[in-house]
């Protein structure tokens, strides 16, 4: 009788699906030794000051950019240009052009850009490597077939026609902020190279170059001297983009008079404009690459000569871009510094992990964050009136643009973290983030650094070719917004949260999936659109929920893992495809388990690769880049992606596992008893 009834139970035991859960629970020491190897990795990269910064890498064209620019300062280091030289020629892919991500096909401007490069290095034409290059060049359209801003900078060495450059009147400063164009109405890092650029247009400081650095060699047959558009295919010239060109060819006619009356205001405004924000509390202006290169060249343009201070801080935060990487004998350019993204990335994931709240080195970096908090009211008022300055900026100093993104990071940051002046905390953070609420644009979203900046007909200026001429709200900020607002305890019946989410419904792919603005690509948008609604509260077993987390589990790779190329902008059948890398595996992993379940095999073979992969150090390997810069046009890798979320995910993952363990233990000893608990499941 007595094995009869065990029998019973046995089949009770094994029909139960709560029982199959408990007796997959039987956690691998893995799991802990690689959260443990992760975070001392973390640990052991952190700054005495308490701050993380990992690299920036991107493709050739800013070392590209470099040595354009010591070409037209007429102050070439050699040892530098060598240096730099040696980065792009180790980068030439086969058929002999350079891309813009790792994978992906040559393109055109950043071959034109290094093979002018290598030309003013010393390169003869002739030479094998340029002569693919040139080969390749031609293929892809030629020097025509570049954007304005890779045309802006031959010209500026003589080697391309102003006139065939849209106009960049220095008046546009001047537009009222009511007027339906004005600085104000682009994205930040649009209008901080805009406005050093009209002071270059006005001057067109040229630096003429010998014959033998002329480029006629890359210009298709006919088209050097040939009738010339800004018209894209299949636009007509009764549209808006016909209409712009209009009013460029009335410009390029004005410009060459001298009927501008509010010219000289207009350079004094955009003089001073550049100064305060080059000025002590930035790095620089804009703190970013092309901003910052731009500003150099307008100051030398307006007459700053190399002793002035201004422009030796201008030039000096330049160089603070390079990466002297003497192990690989390497000379790279970074296109800004990431301190802030970076220690706040590194703070969530080892908090998450399990790393005491109070630990030292956390509080050092929360510390360090706090210190960082804007108190300026910078250029995002002209469009967000907000009264209380406040916000957190990418880099180390760059106080006129904190961004929205940063700022939601910092704050998830800081909420996980104990420090002795509990007062001051919870001030900046209750600041912070009424001053991101007030960021919230008229259709629901959240934009990086501005609020209601997408007025699409402006990307039909002739000078928006670079594909970020505004800066829209997008699914990925958004949903960190929601992660945030639920994780702080704010009701998800909040008229704006509400309004959040009906963004995210509409900006849902019909496969399930978000696109990712700032992270590639797809993966990255479902990834934090499934984490954000599942921290606000929202039902995540509604079909619309559900679909996204299978077009995530329909993308996962045969080795486990996940990846998606840039490629994929471009090419939204791509979405979702691509080598494995550890963000990736991490991003989708997390989307997976924010849907409620961490014993789906998804899940299981996810972190199985993340576990299998890390390095004996406690780092992870990427080759790949997974950053966004500008979509289509510019991508980078953030060097500490590849440690901080795979740590996240598989401290995510110990610790729900870990919880579901006990309430199945729990069910265990309520329904079947501690004997057949202690008889049939294992310890952990």
């Amino acid at each position: 009788m007595e094995k009869e009834n065990r029998e019973e139970n046995r089949a009770t035991f094994h029909s139960s699906p709560l029982i199959l859960v408990e007796e997959s629970l039987n956690l691998p020491k893995k799991v802990e030794e690689t959260i443990k190897k992760a975070q001392s990795y973390l640990l052991s990269i952190q700054k005495e000051d308490g701050h993380w910064v990992g690299e920036l890498f991107v493709d050739v064209t800013l070392a590209c950019d470099c040595i354009h620019l010591m070409h037209w300062r007429g102050k070439i280091d050699y040892k530098k240009q060598l240096r730099l030289v040696k980065h792009i020629v180790d980068r030439q892919l086969p058929d002999g052009g350079w891309n813009i991500y790792p994978g992906g096909p040559s393109e055109v401007n950043a071959t034109v850009k290094a093979y002018f490069a290598l030309k003013l290095a010393g390169f003869s034409p002739d030479d094998p490597l340029m002569a693919k290059a040139r080969s390749t060049i031609l293929r892809l359209g030629g020097i025509p077939k570049c954007m304005t801003y890779t045309k802006l900078g031959l010209a500026l060495l003589g080697v391309y026609p102003w006139d065939r450059l849209p106009v960049i009147p220095p008046e546009i400063i001047l537009f009222p902020n009511w007027f339906p164009f004005n600085i104000y109405e682009i994205s930040a890092w649009s209008r901080a190279m805009l406005v050093p650029l009209s002071v270059i247009h006005h001057f067109k400081p040229t630096r003429n170059l010998p014959e033998k650095y002329q480029l006629h060699e890359l210009f298709p047959y006919g088209t050097e001297h040939g009738k010339f558009s800004w018209l894209k295919k299949g636009a007509r010239y009764l549209s808006k983009q016909g209409l712009f060109l209009a009013c460029d060819k009335f410009l390029q006619y004005w410009d060459k008079t001298s009927l501008k009356p509010f010219r000289k205001m207009a350079l004094k405004k955009a003089e001073k404009w550049i100064l305060e924000r080059i000025s002590a509390g930035s790095d620089g202006l804009g703190a970013i690459f092309p901003a910052m290169h731009y500003a150099i060249m307008a100051l030398i343009a307006m007459g700053y000569t190399e002793d002035n201070p201004i422009l030796k801080k201008a030039i000096a935060d330049f160089e603070g871009l390079e990466v002297d990487d003497k192990k690989h004998d390497d000379l790279r350019i970074q296109p800004c510094l990431s301190p802030v993204w970076d220690t706040a990335v590194s703070l969530v994931a080892l908090a998450e992990s399990g790393v005491a709240r109070n630990a030292k080195e956390l509080k050092k970096a929360a510390y360090w964050l706090l210190d960082r908090e804007v108190k300026i009211k910078g250029d995002w008022y002209v469009r967000n009136p907000h009264p209380e300055p406040s916000g957190w900026a990418f880099e180390y100093n760059n106080v006129y643009y904190p961004d929205v993104d940063d700022t939601l990071m910092v704050l998830l940051a800081l909420r996980l973290i104990d420090i002795e002046d509990k007062i001051r905390k919870e001030e900046v953070m209750q600041r912070a983030l009424r001053w991101v609420i007030s960021f919230q644009c008229k259709n629901g979203g959240w934009a990086a650094f501005d609020k209601d900046v997408y007025k699409k007909w402006l990307e039909d200026i002739p000078f928006a070719d670079h594909n970020a001429i505004l800066d829209p709200p997008c699914s990925d900020i958004t949903a960190r917004a929601l992660e945030l607002f639920g994780k702080m305890g704010i009701k998800k019946t909040e008229r704006f949260v509400q309004k959040a989410i009906a963004y995210l419904k509409e900006t849902q792919e019909n496969d399930g999936s978000w696109m990712g603005r700032w992270g590639v690509n797809y993966i990255y948008g479902t990834w934090q659109a499934l984490r954000g609604l599942q921290a606000i509260g929202e039902n995540m077993n509604q079909e619309w929920i559900l679909r996204a987390r299978d077009w995530l589990e329909s993308c996962q790779n045969e080795d486990g893992g996940w990846g998606e190329t840039p490629a994929s902008y471009d090419n939204p059948q791509l979405k979702g495809k691509g080598p494995s890398t550890a963000s990736q595996t991490a991003w989708a992993v997390s989307g997976i388990m924010a849907c409620g379940d961490i014993f789906r095999p998804s899940v299981t073979r996810g972190i199985k690769y993340l576990c299998d992969r890390q390095l004996p150090d406690g780092s992870w390997a990427e080759e790949f880049l997974t950053g966004t810069g500008f979509p289509g046009v510019f991508y980078l890798k953030y060097d500490m992606y590849r440690n901080a979320w795979p740590l996240l995910v598989i401290g995510e993952y110990h610790r729900q596992y870990l919880k579901a363990k006990e309430q199945v233990s729990y069910w265990v000893d309520g329904t079947i008893g501690r004997k057949l608990k202690k008889e049939r499941l294992p310890e952990i």
